[in-house]
């Protein structure tokens, strides 16, 4: 009878860690962070994709995949999309300040 729970998988990879000393945290996407504001806006606001993307003139694919953070869209479109929910792009920024600024660093004036 062979144990495999004392062999671990010579293959397996090991968990990320505790991060080194100074090491800056992973950059999150831009395709991400706006996609995901701009999705947690229109779901705020009660509104559906195909809603926000006649008022914006998006195909639904394409405002889906952008959504979804799959595709990396023009300023135009950004704004095409924030306009549609009655948003600026400094306000699709600033609803992007919580992911794209690190927890550490929130609220601290720059030196």
């Amino acid at each position: 009878m062979s144990n495999h729970s004392a062999n671990p998988d010579p293959d397996a990879r090991p968990g990320p860690g505790p991060r080194p000393r100074g090491q800056a945290a992973k950059e999150p996407l831009w395709r991400q962070v706006v996609g995901g504001a701009l999705r947690g806006e229109r779901q705020a606001q009660g509104r559906t994709l195909k809603e926000v993307s006649e008022a914006a003139r998006i195909s639904m694919p394409y405002l889906s995949e952008i959504e979804r953070g799959r595709k990396e869209a023009s300023s135009e479109v950004l704004a095409a999309a924030a306009g549609a929910l009655g948003l600026s792009l400094a306000d699709l920024l600033a609803l992007t300040q919580r992911d794209l600024v690190p927890a550490d660093r929130r609220g601290r004036p720059e030196a």
